[in-house]
């Protein structure tokens, strides 16, 4: 079985999301991934008659933080928070992006293991629809360190939280 670039990267991901169900066993990684296809595909055969297409790495993306979302609630000791960099124009902007993250800390401030996810955070800075020039490129990477840096500032100490960019 050869897989593209994006399904192995898909499937790293869903590996690391799902670590404490899946043993770090890439098989059952690959179930929990092939269960989210499936469903993205009938939700498209549903969404035939719908014009608007939907990009199928947003909607992977979202179906995945849907599933850890409702994996995580069941977990009453384990904080969980999802920030989707696309919901507006200026979200994929320092400020934004800081304000964001600040209110993500503040709900998951009163657990001690949480993960905190962010998805479409590279579409936000370099939308597809234009080129990925150099000064694009330094202020994505400039983000993300901003965005790392603040995490692990703005954490209280003895908590195990995960950043996980998708």
């Amino acid at each position: 079985m050869t897989m593209d670039r994006d399904e192995l990267r898909r499937l790293h991901f869903i590996n690391a999301l799902f670590a404490h169900v899946t043993g770090q066993d890439l098989y059952l990684a690959h179930q929990i991934k092939s269960a989210i296809t499936f469903s993205l595909a009938e939700l498209q055969e549903h969404a035939a008659a719908n014009p608007i297409p939907v990009p199928s790495a947003a909607a992977f993306n979202a179906a995945a933080a849907r599933l850890l979302e409702r994996l995580y609630s069941n977990l009453p000791r384990h904080g969980f928070f999802h920030w989707d960099a696309s919901r507006t124009l200026h979200s994929g902007t320092p400020l934004f992006a800081r304000a964001e993250i600040m209110a993500g800390l503040k709900q998951l401030a009163p657990y001690r293991e949480s993960t905190l996810l962010v998805t479409n955070l590279r579409p936000a800075v370099l939308p597809p629809e234009r080129r990925e020039t150099p000064r694009r490129l330094r202020e994505y990477d400039e983000l993300l360190a901003f965005l790392r840096q603040l995490t692990a500032a703005r954490s209280p100490s003895g908590t195990d939280l995960t950043l996980l960019f998708l």
